[in-house]
């Protein structure tokens, strides 16, 4: 009887009026099918499934057209889930039926994934099939055990003298990206895709426009580039659970990789667009919202995503991140900017005024900090790193001053010794040279010693005469 029941159900649930699919669920004790009762736009409403679903199971709701519209449920109050949908919910109304339609937790990344373009649901972007692995990769799930993790690894060579030295990157280290729009930050992750040691490179373009997306592809990674990166993309236009899907895919690609015992370099492009789209999900399932609107969890949900990434267990390779974080209007300490600083390894920032005047990559020394140091650097280096330092610290201090004219030559050695090193300074931090960090430290060392060694022979001859 109840076989027979549920023939009649899956053959004519798309035609039953609410009431009758009501009686029928109650007669026959089913499961999987519920009643669209609201909806916003973003999300639906859906009766009949409590108990039955749970977070993070997927609904499919039959509209009347007879396009499928797909939504993960994100939240539940007594009888009624919410579900938010992947796409466009323009067809979806009360009335219409909602089956439980599980979509996989799970990834299954492989080498065949290597130079491949790939949207947030595991399917090609670009030309031909893809061959899925056999490993089961869940696409959430807890960072490794920190008593565990190995601690970060050796510095690396990312081709950019500034990354080599002055702000240095070490395996399994997690590093911010702090940029407004048009600063050059694009490039710099394709230089940094281009130029860092690994075995595989995965990027992950969240929110990122359809053109961006291409471009960086084809003009900033190049076909070089390409040859060892796996690049996930989940388009602006996209539903923000979609760009979530995306961001959690790339991770568990990521984390694949290193637990095959390989280096990984993870590019992720931006933190800002992942944090925004939870917080269009997370308001639509009912979270209250806080600073900016950001609803509590926010913090929570980035915090996971990046632990995810770094250092590996013994007998595991290394996630080396560089996460992208957007600044509007230049303001970095709004929300988001604020909230990851404290989880990450290290910060880069990007100013607008040194991109302005055509420095790129437009990196602003003082206020970027690696947290690998001054362990990723000997005493000998580390006493060069906090000269340089200093040298431009004085240079931007003076630098009002010098331009209105009110400095005269010779008042202040230290200032005198800035305005001589900094132009230096500055081409040596857009520098992308061969030779590999210590042929870095030894330009660095001739630039600050051979200006200080000049000066002294100044100084004296001065005395003399």
């Amino acid at each position: 009887m109840l076989n027979e029941l549920l023939t009649t159900i899956d053959r004519n649930m798309t035609s039953l009026a609410p009431p009758k699919v009501d009686k029928l669920l109650k007669t026959a004790g089913l499961n999987r099918y519920g009643v669209v009762v609201a909806t916003d736009g973003l999300s639906l409403k859906i009766e009949g499934l409590a108990g039955h679903a749970a977070l993070g199971d997927t609904v499919s709701v039959a509209t009347e057209s007879g396009r499928d519209v797909r939504a993960k449920v994100v939240a539940m109050d007594g009888e009624i889930i919410t579900g938010f949908a992947y796409g466009s919910l323009t067809g979806a109304a009360v009335g219409n039926v909602a089956s439980l339609d599980r979509i996989s937790g799970e990834a299954f990344p492989c080498e065949d994934w290597i130079g491949r373009i790939i949207d947030p649901f595991g399917l090609p972007l670009d030309d031909g099939p893809l061959r899925q692995g056999s490993v089961a990769m869940p696409l959430e799930h807890a960072a490794p055990n920190a008593a565990k993790r190995k601690m970060l690894g050796s510095r690396m060579s990312t081709g950019l003298s500034v990354l080599d030295t002055l702000l240095p990157i070490c395996r399994g280290q997690r590093v911010g990206l702090f940029a407004g729009s048009g600063v050059g930050k694009s490039t710099l992750l394709g230089d940094i895709a281009r130029g860092v040691e690994c075995d595989v490179a995965v990027v992950a373009m969240i929110g990122e426009r359809g053109r961006e997306v291409r471009s960086f592809i084809e003009e900033t990674l190049g076909p070089e580039g390409m040859k060892k990166t796996i690049v996930i993309a989940s388009t602006a236009d996209e539903s923000p659970l979609a760009k979530k899907r995306g961001a959690h895919l790339a991770m568990a690609t990521a984390e694949y990789f290193r637990n095959q015992n390989k280096q990984v370099l993870f590019l992720f492009d931006s933190l800002t667009r992942f944090a925004e789209s939870h917080r269009e999900i997370a308001l639509s399932a009912g979270e209250a919202p806080s600073l900016h609107a950001f609803p509590p969890s926010t913090f929570r949900t980035i915090a996971s995503l990046v632990e995810r990434s770094g250092p590996g267990e013994d007998g595991q390779g290394d996630i080396t991140s560089v996460f992208s974080v957007l600044v509007a209007g230049s303001d970095h300490n709004e929300p988001v900017a604020d909230m990851i600083r404290g989880i990450l390894d290290g910060h880069i920032v990007l100013e607008r005024k040194i991109a302005e005047r055509g420095r790129f990559p437009a990196i602003d020394v003082s206020r970027s900090v690696s947290r690998s140091l001054p362990g990723a650097a000997s005493e000998e280096e580390n006493l060069l790193l906090r000269e340089a330092r200093a040298i431009l610290r004085a240079y931007e201090d003076s630098e009002t001053i010098v331009r209105a004219g009110l400095y005269a030559h010779g008042a202040d050695p230290q200032i005198d010794r800035a305005l001589e090193i900094w132009p230096k300074l500055d081409g040596f931090i857009s520098e992308q040279p061969q030779g590999g960090v210590q042929a870095s430290f030894q330009r660095l060392t001739n630039i600050v010693h051979g200006a200080a060694k000049k000066s002294s022979a100044s100084l004296g001859a001065s005395a003399i005469s």
